[in-house]
């Protein structure tokens, strides 16, 4: 799993060059075309798994592949092209703040006042994080940082949603449908953009890699992990994650962060891992709705 974390860390040496050089739209849209050209050999078996689901579960089906893989994979390649290497990836440590309130709201869990303990800390540590001088915003930073926590939010909420279908759908399916839908929808937005299809070969090569390595494999060892290792010692793990992507981005893309930045991103990880801590144990900041 940290292996796992570690690929997503990557993902702005990848992306940071491409979205300085290709839409946001265009490299969503490949991103999806060459996971779905590799995912081929399952397709049936996803197919044959979104009809036999329930209304409510093909709807969780769509809005996981639309929003959160086309959507919010185009909002977070914006983020890049508007902000710095190193911002848009720290900030995806939020998802676990924002899914517990997503819980709440669509899987009836309900949250305990303790939450915002863990909360408020990672939300300021994300202000600290997102801007280098906290109290003077500009514009652009804002935007980008806005751009970056609605991937984090749909990304979440995808989250909370598959964990829904997953009760009744293989989790291979659930990860196969994801993409198969997510392309048509990817490019849904291409061309409500008018952003172009063609890529040069130099550009195919970044693109290939950002696919399969941070993008697929990682979510395949994520997953194979996941079920071996213990969930606090996979939130522990996950750690790689915002640790690789600040030093691929001050080491190798040339990113500076201010003090408060830094303070920041400690506060972030700190408060995201606490809250995974505290869910593992007997008193946990939500509490599971009762099966009806």
């Amino acid at each position: 799993m940290a292996v796992a974390a570690a690929l997503w860390g990557t993902d702005g040496l990848l992306r940071q060059p491409l979205a300085g050089q290709l839409p946001a739209a265009t490299i969503v849209f490949w991103e999806h075309l060459l996971i779905v050209l590799v995912l081929v050999p399952f397709l049936p078996s996803a197919v044959r798994a979104f009809r036999s689901a329930t209304p409510k579960e093909r709807t969780a089906l769509v809005l996981i592949g639309a929003g959160a893989s086309a959507v919010a994979t185009a909002l977070f390649t914006q983020a890049f092209q508007l902000g710095d290497p190193v911002t848009p990836l720290v900030l995806q440590k939020l998802q676990p703040v924002i899914a517990v309130v997503a819980a709440a709201l669509l899987l009836g869990e309900r949250v305990r006042g303790r939450y915002w303990l863990f909360a408020v800390p990672a939300l300021a540590g994300a202000w600290l994080m997102a801007f280098a001088d906290p109290f003077s915003a500009a514009p652009k930073a804002v935007a980008a940082a806005l751009l970056a926590v609605g991937a984090a939010a749909l990304w979440a909420v995808g989250t909370v949603l598959g964990r829904m279908v997953s009760v009744r759908i293989a989790s291979r399916d659930v990860t196969v449908l994801r993409f198969a839908i997510g392309l048509p929808a990817s490019a849904i937005v291409l061309a409500a953009q008018g952003a172009p299809v063609a890529v040069t070969p130099a550009q195919l090569g970044p693109l290939v890699l950002l696919a399969l390595i941070p993008g697929l494999l990682g979510l395949a060892l994520y997953y194979l992990g996941l079920r071996s290792t213990a969930a606090a010692r996979a939130t522990l793990a996950e750690l790689a994650f915002p640790v690789t992507a600040t030093l691929v981005g001050v080491g190798l893309l040339g990113t500076e962060l201010s003090p408060t930045q830094w303070l920041g991103l400690a506060v972030v990880v700190l408060s995201v891992t606490a809250l995974g801590l505290r869910e593992r144990t007997r008193e946990p900041v939500v509490q599971v709705a009762p099966a009806s």
